[in-house]
């Protein structure tokens, strides 16, 4: 028997048709937020610009790490509650020039946050001489890497996530920098 091109068409056409094709895995996700903050954005960036102190953020209690403001320094933020849950996280860029940093989550238990494979930018940017954007985008996948995630580990719970993040950290680093905070 000759196999011509027709048929490996035809048999493929088929085992798509019954379901050969292999199914892939959950698709990267993406979130960005912004916030437009009444206050000079080199003052903004004094006080996030610093990779080792996340305490403007409402959900941290505290950070400690390595290496300050260098690629590959590490912080490890505990979170507000228990005192037990963490994120240990790694600098990948940073740019004082440009106001701007690459970090990337390296542990963190998806109970904490039901997300894998997570990296993240923050940068401020001047829009005027008292006024400043800050945006903070995020890739990652959800915490389930398998298809039918459970409720908790699944894309919508993964967004959901990452967006009260962003938001609550973004909406306490708005209040503070517009009372005149640090």
């Amino acid at each position: 028997m000759i196999i011509t091109t027709r048929h490996l068409v035809l048999a493929a056409a088929c085992g798509v048709a019954a379901g050969g094709a292999p199914a892939h895995g959950p698709a990267r996700l993406k979130i960005e937020h912004s916030v437009d903050i009444q206050a000079p954005a080199d003052k903004v960036w004094a006080r996030i610009g610093d990779f080792q102190d996340m305490s403007w953020h409402p959900a941290v209690a505290g950070t400690r790490g390595s290496g300050g403001n260098a690629p590959q320094a590490t912080r490890l933020l505990t979170l507000k509650g228990d005192g037990k849950a963490t994120i240990e996280e790694a600098l990948n860029k940073y740019s004082a020039e440009n106001m701007s940093y690459m970090y990337k989550i390296t542990n963190v238990d998806v109970a904490v946050l039901p997300v894998t494979n997570y990296a993240s930018t923050i940068t401020v940017t001047p829009t005027g001489p008292a006024s400043s954007k800050v945006e903070w985008r995020g890739g990652f996948y959800r915490g389930f890497p398998n298809n039918d995630p459970p409720p908790d580990l699944n894309d919508d719970a993964a967004i959901k996530a990452v967006t009260g993040i962003y938001q609550s950290g973004l909406e306490a680093l708005k209040s503070e920098m517009e009372k005149g905070g640090r």
